[in-house]
C-alpha cells in the first residue's frame, strides 16, 4: 500500500510537470526557440497566487485563472518586445536573449519580494483524503488532476481546432501560412501566450504545496527541460508521458534510495534515453 501511495503521489506531481513543460515544448514546436526564462515564469505565477491570497483573500478558484491571464499577457509582451527581434539573429542571440530575461525576472523578484521563503497555508483547499486506504493531500490532488485535464485540453486545442491548425501551419511553413492568409506574428504571439499561461496555471497549483522564493524557478526549469527533451521537442503528448514518468521515478527513487539521490537517477535515465533515442520518446527526426 505504501508503494502504491508513492506512485500515486508521483503521478500527481508528474502531471504538474507535464503542464508547465507543455508550454515550453509548444514554443519550441512553433519557433525552434528554447525559453530559458520558462522556470522564472512559473516562479512569477507562484507569487501571483501568494499575493492574491494574502492581499485579496481569494482562493485557487480565482488566483489560478488570474495567474494564467497575467502570464498569458506576459508571454505576449515578451514575444512582441524581445523574441520576435532576437529570432532574426544567430542562435546565440536567441539563447542569450531568453537567458538574460530569466536573470532580469529572477533578480527583479529578489528586489521586489526579498529572498525569504514564503508559502500558502497547508489547508487552503482542505486537508487529506482517504481514498481506498490511500492518503492524498487535497492540494496535490487538485493540482495533479487539474494539470492533467488542462494538458490534455491543450493537446486537443492544437489538434482539433481552427486555431490549432493555424498554429501548426505556421510551425510547419511560415511562408506558406502567410499565403493562406495566416498572420505568423499573431500566431507566434498567441503561442507564447499559451506557453506562458500554462506556466501560470502550473505555478499557481504548485504554490499550494511548495515553497515560494525567487530561485524556485531554477530547479523547475531543469525539470521542464528534461521533460521536454525526454518526451520530444514539439510534442505535448510526449511532455505528458515524460512528465508522468519523471514524477513517478522521482517519487520511487526518493522512497527506495533516498530523496538526496532522486535527481541522480532521473538525469541518468534521461541521458540513457537520449543516447538510445536522441529525438526523445515522441519527437520527430
Amino acid at each position: 500500500m505504501i508503494l502504491l501511495q508513492v506512485i500515486v503521489s508521483g503521478l500527481l506531481m508528474g502531471s504538474v510537470y507535464a503542464l508547465f513543460s507543455s508550454g515550453l515544448t509548444l514554443i519550441w514546436g512553433m519557433m525552434n526557440v528554447v525559453n530559458f526564462a520558462h522556470g522564472d515564469f512559473v516562479m512569477l505565477a507562484m507569487y501571483v497566487a501568494f499575493f492574491a491570497f494574502t492581499l485579496l483573500k481569494v482562493g485557487p478558484l480565482l488566483f489560478v485563472p488570474l495567474a494564467a491571464a497575467l502570464l498569458f499577457m506576459l508571454g505576449v509582451v515578451v514575444y512582441l518586445g524581445l523574441v520576435r527581434h532576437v529570432v532574426r539573429g544567430p542562435p546565440l542571440a536567441q539563447i542569450l536573449g531568453t537567458f538574460g530575461l530569466a536573470l532580469v525576472l529572477r533578480y527583479a523578484a529578489f528586489w521586489a519580494f526579498t529572498a525569504n521563503f514564503v508559502s500558502l497555508p497547508d489547508n487552503l483547499v482542505g486537508g487529506t483524503f482517504d481514498i481506498g486506504g490511500l492518503r492524498i493531500e487535497a492540494s496535490r490532488l487538485l493540482g495533479g488532476v487539474l494539470a492533467l485535464v488542462i494538458t490534455i485540453g491543450m493537446h486537443l486545442i492544437l489538434t482539433r481546432t481552427a486555431l490549432g491548425s493555424r498554429l501548426l501551419a505556421v510551425s510547419e511553413d511560415r511562408s506558406a501560412a502567410m499565403l493562406m492568409g495566416i498572420r505568423p506574428d499573431r500566431m507566434q504571439a498567441i503561442a507564447w501566450g499559451f506557453g506562458a499561461a500554462s506556466t501560470g496555471i502550473a505555478g499557481a497549483l504548485i504554490a499550494l504545496f511548495f515553497y515560494i522564493s525567487p530561485t524556485v524557478g531554477e530547479s523547475l526549469a531543469l525539470v521542464a527541460f528534461v521533460v521536454v527533451c525526454l518526451g520530444g521537442f514539439g510534442s505535448v503528448p510526449g511532455a505528458l508521458i515524460a512528465g508522468l514518468a519523471i514524477g513517478v521515478i522521482e517519487a520511487l527513487s526518493g522512497y527506495l534510495i533516498g530523496a538526496v539521490y532522486k535527481d541522480v537517477l532521473v538525469y541518468s535515465l534521461f541521458l540513457i534515453v537520449l543516447w538510445v533515442r536522441p529525438r526523445g520518446l515522441m519527437g520527430t527526426s
